[in-house]
């Protein structure tokens, strides 16, 4: 009777594909971390220099946007980079909030450039790093 396929792998094998994983969750928090970084900066900016229109509103739109980039720092640099499920499930806001911004013709900006590319960057974030939160060595955390 024949072995199954991948019954057996050497440890160097065990060893590159344990370092491929870990390459890919880094890349993963890292663009996550990004778009976070990029939310809490146009915040400040914001706040601090609210431009013309009503300074005001665009003030609360800039404090806002410091909070929610600061809370998605935050949450990827501790929770995400724990692996706990939570975390990862949670960071998909990041690519409804911007779809529903470029659905939405919402601001900021008239080119929407910009949420196309966070789009992108929160989905490959979170589709890398699947196999760490779902894959057969995952662990179940709350």
């Amino acid at each position: 009777m024949p072995a199954p396929v991948d019954t057996f792998r050497s440890s160097s094998e065990l060893m590159t594909m344990s370092h491929r994983r870990s390459i890919l969750f880094t890349i993963s928090w890292l663009l996550l971390a990004m778009i976070g970084l990029a939310i809490f900066v146009f915040g400040l900016i914001v706040a601090v220099w609210p431009g013309s229109g009503d300074p005001a509103f665009l003030r609360a739109i800039g404090v806002a946007s410091i909070g929610m980039g600061l809370f998605g720092v935050m949450l990827t640099a501790n929770a995400y980079r724990r692996r706990e499920r939570w975390a990862w499930f949670t960071l998909w806001y990041y690519p409804v909030f911007w779809l529903a911004h470029l659905l939405g013709g919402l601001p900021p900006g008239q080119d929407h450039m910009h949420q196309i590319v966070f789009i992108a960057l929160s989905l490959v974030g979170l589709l890398l790093a699947v196999r760490d939160f779902f894959g057969r060595g995952a662990t179940r955390g709350a």
